[in-house]
């Protein structure tokens, strides 16, 4: 679990640092995640991470059911889910003003990271979704959902991608299984990223050389 943790620990980290570079103009503004503000999303990640505390205070299932990939299946993006969600994130945001945001969110990813500390490394939890998976496992969802929702936040906020290495290297290796991408397409793992979630669009030859290896990647729902 080690570079998992270390990639974790990496993007909290970075997050924090931003926010407290934020003012509440900064946090009004919208995202590519509509309807959410920065607020809101910023919410939606911070609740995000505090799950790996209280998933760890839960009993544990007996055996793992799912990995990171299939944790990300259609289930999760049902207009239900959806709107509980967006409802939750938007709630989220009303508790913490923008002066303790920095604070707070440096509090949950330390403490979710002194959890996981603590845990045996085989051990197994539920997510809110119903899932049993391994926590090893879970703690990579997480790192996926901070690395790429801070991308939508560097966006939103009109400043250059702050993703960290580590970061990035496990999201990629979610998104594709491991898989290599066509060496013709030359892709970064930056660009990878913000391709296969579609934070940006395929070119028309990008698409040919996709097609053509027959590369595939995770698609979140559908």
């Amino acid at each position: 679990m080690d570079p998992t943790r270390a990639a974790f620990r990496a993007e909290c980290a970075r997050l924090a640092e931003v926010l407290a570079e934020l003012d509440d103009a900064d946090l009004d503004r919208p995202t590519g995640c509509p309807p959410w503000t920065v607020r809101e999303l910023i919410a939606h990640v911070r609740t995000g991470i505090g799950r790996v505390t209280d998933m760890l205070a839960a009993p544990a299932p007996p055996t793992p059911e799912v990995d990171a990939a299939t944790y990300f299946g259609a289930a999760k993006f049902t207009p239900e889910v959806d709107a509980d969600r967006i409802a939750g994130g938007r709630r989220d945001a009303r508790q913490v003003s923008r002066e303790t945001l920095p604070a707070d969110l440096d509090r949950v990813w330390r403490a979710a990271d002194a959890a996981v500390d603590a845990a045996p490394p085989e051990r197994v939890v539920r997510t809110r979704h119903g899932d049993a998976m391994r926590l090893a496992e879970f703690l990579r969802t997480r790192v996926v959902e901070v690395g790429v929702h801070g991308l939508d936040l560097a966006a939103a906020l009109d400043r250059p991608p702050w993703l960290t290495a580590p970061a990035a290297a496990v999201i990629v290796d979610v998104l594709t299984g491991g898989r290599p991408a066509p060496a013709e397409l030359r892709w970064d793992q930056l660009t990878l990223i913000r391709k296969t979630t579609g934070r940006a669009a395929l070119t028309g030859p990008e698409r040919a050389a996709v097609d053509a290896a027959g590369f595939r990647w995770l698609t979140f729902g559908g």
